[in-house]
Parts: structure tokens; sequence; C-alpha cells
């Protein structure tokens, strides 16, 4: 089974089906973002990691970051709500969300606490804040949401497994990709052997060492051709390319455009920049 890391570029998503337009179902994958699933109405089947968890009507579901997940629908019919959120707007808890995980990541009959029930409704009404302090309500609601979330599930310890060290790989990486990042150096500061990291990027996520470092440079430089106003040789050093060559190259490849054309056709858009399959070929240490 094939893996996909999601570089985010919202701080937070939302997503309410109520009228069975998009079913609840999606390959694995992870990310440095928690996802929260509040089932309204119908059950779905979450996976994370190596375990396998039923999630009915009233339940609330919650995955912390860097953890492989995928849901399958047993229902036609479900009603849900869907929260994507960056753990950064919960600083205070941070510590707990990164180094422990649940024992269980169901919260039954979470329909029965009022105050988890109505921060889902005014997280889901986000479009109704004030402009002027959009972000501090979202930090200031999203606080109170993580806190009451946590209070209502037992902690753990996180133990060292193979998905664990995957955890490890992709979150370091994905605040320092823009230094000058290879298998060597993540060796040396995560204390894996570079061949076992290898073996997890080609085993895990299908994809070379490169290419990923390569995906989340693009998707930061997707953002900043979106959202700024500089240009494209700033861009490529901001983004962690080294030389402007690369940087275009790269860009190509996994955007089918250049970043120049991407600037013009998608200037202030906020988009997903997904990571490019890797190929089959994982003979090589990739970041030497």
């Amino acid at each position: 089974m094939k893996i996909i890391y999601e570089k985010k570029t919202e701080d937070f998503y939302y997503r309410n089906d109520g009228n069975f337009r998009q079913p609840l179902q999606c390959g694995a994958h992870l990310h440095y973002h928690i996802e929260i699933v509040y089932m309204e109405k119908g059950h779905t089947k979450a996976y994370i990691d190596s375990d396998v968890y039923e999630v009915k009507t009233g339940d609330l579901l919650v995955v912390f970051p860097n953890r492989i997940h995928r849901f399958e629908d047993c229902d036609s019919k479900n009603q849900y709500h869907l929260f994507i959120v960056n753990p950064d707007l919960a600083p205070d808890l941070s510590a707990a969300i990164s180094s422990e995980n649940p024992q269980d990541p169901v919260i039954r009959h979470a329909d029965k606490n009022p105050r988890i029930m109505s921060l889902i409704d005014i997280l889901g009404n986000t479009q109704n804040f004030a402009t002027a302090y959009r972000e501090t309500l979202l930090r200031g609601y999203f606080m109170s949401f993580f806190a009451e979330i946590l209070g209502m599930l037992p902690l753990r310890h996180a133990r060292p497994d193979e998905n664990q060290s995957m955890r490890a790989v992709v979150q370091y990486c994905s605040k320092n990709f823009t230094k000058d990042l290879s298998l060597s150096a993540l060796e040396e500061e995560i204390h894996l052997s570079k061949y076992y990291i290898s073996h997890l990027f080609g085993d895990k996520l299908g994809i070379r060492f490169n290419d990923y470092v390569n995906s989340l440079r693009i998707s930061e430089a997707c953002r900043l051709l979106r959202m700024t106003k500089m240009n494209i040789t700033e861009i490529s050093c901001a983004s962690g390319f080294g030389t402007l060559r690369t940087f275009n190259r790269a860009f190509t490849k996994q955007m089918n455009t250049s970043p120049s054309e991407y600037r013009k056709n998608n200037r202030g858009e906020i988009l997903d920049v997904s990571i490019p399959v890797g190929d089959n070929d994982h003979s090589k240490t990739d970041g030497e």
C-alpha cells in the first residue's frame, strides 16, 4: 500500500457534508495537521497506522499529526463535519500533541458534550468571523476545541516503531525543507540510518527522498507565487532550492507548468499541492 504525504497549504480546512455529496473515503496519507471528524449521522471505518476504528453516529475521531490514516465509508448516507487543522494554532498544547498519542482516538457519544457541539457549530461558521480579528478568533476557539478534546482522550507517550520513525522523519523534513537537507543530515539529526530512512520513503511513501523534499519546497514556492510579490529568483531561494535552474526544472516536473505561468494563472488562490507519484527505482540512496 502506497502512502501519500500531504503538504497542507492552509492552516484550517472545513467540510460539512450534510447532503451525501462527498463520501468520507480516501487513500492512505499523513500530514502535519490534526484531522478531526464528527459523525453527525452514519458509519465509517478509520484506519490509523495498523489499527482500525469504527466511527458511528455521535462519535468524534481525532487523528494526531503525522499518523498514517485512511477512511472507508460504511454508509452511503453519511453526514459528517471534517476539520483539518494546523496544530500551531494551539501552541500551548503542541507538546502534548507532538509527543503523545491517544489510547483510543474515538470519543464515543461526543454529541452528549454541549461544549464540543457548540465549538463544532462555531468553527463550522468561520466565514462569519469579523475579518479584522479572524486569526485571533480562530486561535482562541481552536485552543478551546483542542483542550476540550484532549481532556476526553486518554493519552500515552508514542511508542517507537516504523510508523513512529516515519512520523519523525516527515515532521523534521516539514520544518526544515528550506535548509540544505540530505539523508546524511537527517541521519545525524534524528539518529536513524540514512539507508533505513531511504527504505522508509521507498516502502511507505513510494517516492525517493529528493523528490519528497522537492515536493515540500515546491508547495512552499506555490504559496509564495500566489500570495507574495517576491520575484522568482527570491522564491527559489526562500523555498530551499540551490539554483534557479534546479528550481525551474523541479517545478515544471511536478506542476506541469513554469513558475511564471503558475503565478499568472493562480494569483491569490488557496490550493493544495499534491506530492507527485515517485518512480519505482529505489535502489539508489538519495540525498547525497
